[in-house]
C-alpha cells in the first residue's frame, strides 16, 4: 500500500494541475472509484475551484471553494494520472476528471479497487475546517498540528508492540508496512518492543529516524516494486534500492553484518537485525 512518501509524491505531481483550477467535470467510470459512505455524488461538486491539494497521513483534499471537500484515498493499487484526453481509457479507469486543460485530464486508475474518490462533509478541527476522513486521523510527522509529546503520551498507555502502534493511523498517521520497518531499524528498535516500555530517548530516536527515512524516501519518489505504485507522469520511485531491513530477509545488515529476519505478528511481517534491534519485552511474535 502507499504510504506517506507515495501519497505526498502524488500530491506533489498533481499540485500544478490541478490548485486554481475549476473542477469543468468529474466523472465516475466505474462504481469501484467511489467511496460506498461518499457524503454526496461526484459530480456535486462540478463547477467549483480547487483551492489547495493538501495531504493527511495517506489522504488527499482537493480544497474547495464549497462547504465539500474532495478527497481521495490510493488505497493498494490506486493511481492518479495526467493523461492526453485522446488517450485509450485504461483498463481499471475509475474516476475522470477534467480541469479545463485543452489537452490533458486526471485520471483515477484502480487495478485492486480498494482506493476511492469521495465527496466528504467539512466538520471542525481546532478552529480549522477539515474533511471528516481527515478527523478520525492523526497528524502526520510532516504536519504542522503533529505533537510530539501527545505522541510520547499515546505510547507510554500502549501495552502492544511498537511496530503495531506504529501502523496506528489514530496514533501518527502515514506510517506503513515498509517505513516502520525502516525507521525501527534506524533507531535501533526491536519491532516487539512493548511500546509502554520505550525510554524517552528512544522514542525521541525513533521519531528522528521516522522523519529521516520519510525524507529520505520523498527524494527518491517513494517506493515501488511494480508497477502498481507511480507518480503522475507514470514513473516509478527509487527507494527501494536503499531499504535496510524492510524486503531484506537473509541478507547482512549494513550495520554489523549480521542477517536480516523475518517474523510475523497481526497478518503482517517485520523485518529487523537481531543484532542491533534486542528486544526486552516480546509480544508472542511467530518466527519465520
Amino acid at each position: 500500500m502507499p504510504e506517506l512518501p507515495e501519497v505526498e509524491t502524488v500530491r506533489r505531481g498533481l499540485e500544478p494541475w490541478v490548485k486554481g483550477k475549476k473542477l469543468k467535470r468529474i466523472d465516475l467510470v466505474h462504481k469501484g472509484g467511489n467511496r460506498s459512505s461518499t457524503f454526496a455524488p461526484l459530480n456535486a461538486v462540478e463547477g467549483a475551484k480547487i483551492l489547495d491539494l493538501k495531504r493527511r497521513g495517506k489522504f488527499l483534499w482537493f480544497q474547495l471553494n464549497r462547504d465539500l471537500a474532495l478527497v481521495a484515498h490510493l488505497g493498494m493499487s490506486g493511481q492518479f494520472l495526467v493523461k492526453s484526453k485522446k488517450a485509450d481509457d485504461e483498463k481499471h479507469l475509475r474516476v475522470r476528471i477534467d480541469c479545463g486543460d485543452r489537452k490533458n485530464e486526471i485520471r483515477f486508475i484502480d487495478q485492486r479497487t480498494f482506493g476511492w474518490v469521495a465527496i466528504d462533509e467539512l466538520v471542525e478541527e481546532d478552529g480549522e475546517k477539515i474533511p471528516r476522513s481527515f478527523a478520525r486521523i492523526a497528524p502526520d510527522i510532516f504536519d504542522s498540528k503533529f505533537d510530539a509529546t501527545r505522541f510520547k503520551g499515546k505510547l507510554t498507555n500502549k501495552k502492544s508492540a511498537i511496530k503495531r502502534v506504529l501502523l496506528d493511523q489514530t496514533v501518527m498517521s502515514g506510517v506503513g508496512n515498509i517505513y516502520a520497518d525502516e525507521a525501527l531499524w534506524l533507531a535501533k528498535i526491536h519491532p516487539e518492543r512493548l511500546a509502554n516500555t520505550l525510554s524517552e530517548v528512544e522514542i525521541k530516536a525513533l521519531l528522528t529516524a521516522v522523519k529521516k527515512v520519510m525524507s529520505k524516501a520523498l527524494k527518491q519518489g517513494g517506493t515501488s516494486f511494480d508497477d502498481l505504485y507511480i507518480n503522475v507522469n507514470g514513473e516509478s520511485g527509487y527507494f527501494a534500492v536503499e531499504l535496510e531491513a524492510y524486503g531484506q530477509e537473509d541478507e547482512p545488515c549494513s550495520r554489523c553484518g549480521v542477517l536480516i529476519r523475518r517474523i510475523v505478528f497481526g497478518n503482517r511481517s517485520s523485518h529487523f537485525c537481531p543484532n542491533c534491534q534486542k528486544n526486552l519485552k516480546k509480544s508472542g511474535a511467530k518466527r519465520v
